[in-house]
């Protein structure tokens, strides 16, 4: 398929299914107002939402940019997590994610999982989302701390060496604070396991 042909059938996806108020500012650039629109896979499925108060299309780059963007990532009809940032790009045919800014990554569960980081970056035909920057992960229990962390499909968030992890006592004062490698955090256990280079060390923690 041809880039024109691609770029007809985005242009008729923008117009009939994303609905916003499209301001044209000159032929390479176009600036949307109140952006909400979806993503589907190939099989009609709905991956992710993003709204925007501010954003715009370059016709040139085939990228989208909004401003203080509200990332939905779904699992079947319901939200899976929920992510903010100062700005977003998306590219690559709406394959390719990046978020940058005071990113806020959050589960939806009674007992809130936080996740922070300066960037974001999602390929959605791929499992992983790609944190770096200033990672800080929160909930009631444990507060963990690196400034690389990779979260999969399974729940497993993995925090790439150093990481520093804080154990919450009662009235969440911090209890323990502990520097270690690489530390894996499952969501669906509430546990935390820390792997050192020698495989022989290994710790798990429930909570």
């Amino acid at each position: 398929m041809s880039k024109f042909h691609r770029f007809f059938i985005f242009l008729l996806f923008l117009i009939f299914g994303c609905a916003p108020n499209v301001i044209e500012e000159n032929k390479v650039i176009q600036k949307i107002e109140s952006l909400d629109m979806n993503i589907f896979s190939k099989k009609g499925e709905k991956i992710y939402s993003i709204t925007s108060p501010n954003s715009s299309y370059d016709n040139i780059e085939l990228k989208f940019k909004s401003q203080k963007p509200i990332i939905n990532i779904f699992n079947g009809e319901e939200t899976k997590y929920i992510i903010s940032s100062e700005e977003s790009t998306l590219s690559d045919n709406n394959r390719i994610l990046k978020l940058k800014g005071n990113v806020k990554l959050k589960t939806l569960r009674k007992d809130e999982d936080i996740l922070y980081a300066d960037n974001f970056i999602w390929n959605i035909e791929e499992t992983n989302y790609l944190l770096e920057g200033n990672i800080r992960f929160e909930n009631e229990n444990i507060i963990l701390n690196s400034g690389k962390a990779k979260l999969g499909l399974d729940n497993i968030i993995e925090f790439f060496n150093p990481v520093k992890y804080i154990l919450k006592g009662e009235n969440s004062e911090n209890k323990y604070e502990i520097n270690s490698e690489n530390a894996y955090y499952n969501l669906n256990t509430e546990s935390v396991s820390f792997k050192a280079k020698d495989k022989r060390v290994k710790s798990i923690i429930y909570f």
